[in-house]
């Protein structure tokens, strides 16, 4: 990406053009655009999560955006319950690969093996223990950033 200050305002490229116009006339085939003003566009790292680019301006001999926070929507109580959906659905999800020998559990009486029902167990364990992890977060951001690893 290329960047020129043209009549005080920053104009993006996604390369430098071709051909260029200046105060100095049309310039055809144009490889370097250093000597007409343009300069690379660096962006810095950021979690589109909870920050977003602003104020792009010359910072040295690049142009570059701010880093700022992102207005985080909701209170801190819809958040955890909107993370806390989203752990529900993945285990509800993972749980339902195996639902069928509940099912047939409760329809015939063939009973599930150990292992599934120790899976199902020990998924339900875990989903408790992130539950808590999210319901004990304290700022907005921290709800947004918390990723579910079950």
């Amino acid at each position: 990406m290329k960047a020129i200050l043209v009549n005080g305002e920053i104009k993006t490229f996604g390369s430098v053009p071709k051909s260029w116009s200046d105060e100095n006339g049309l310039h055809l085939n144009i490889k370097d655009g250093s000597k007409y003003g343009f300069k690379d566009v660096v962006y810095p790292t950021f979690d589109a999560r909870i920050e977003e680019l602003s104020n792009l301006h010359l910072d040295g001999d690049v142009y570059t955006y701010d880093v700022i926070d992102k207005p985080v929507k909701g209170t801190l109580s819809e958040l955890k319950e909107q993370k806390v959906s989203e752990l529900k659905s993945m285990v509800g999800e993972q749980l339902s690969s195996t639902d069928w020998y509940i099912i047939r559990e409760a329809d015939s009486g063939e009973a599930t093996p150990a292992d599934v029902r120790g899976e199902r167990a020990a998924l339900r364990t875990k989903s408790d223990s992130i539950e808590t992890e999210i319901n004990a977060l304290k700022s907005k951001k921290d709800v947004v950033l918390f990723d579910i690893n079950l």
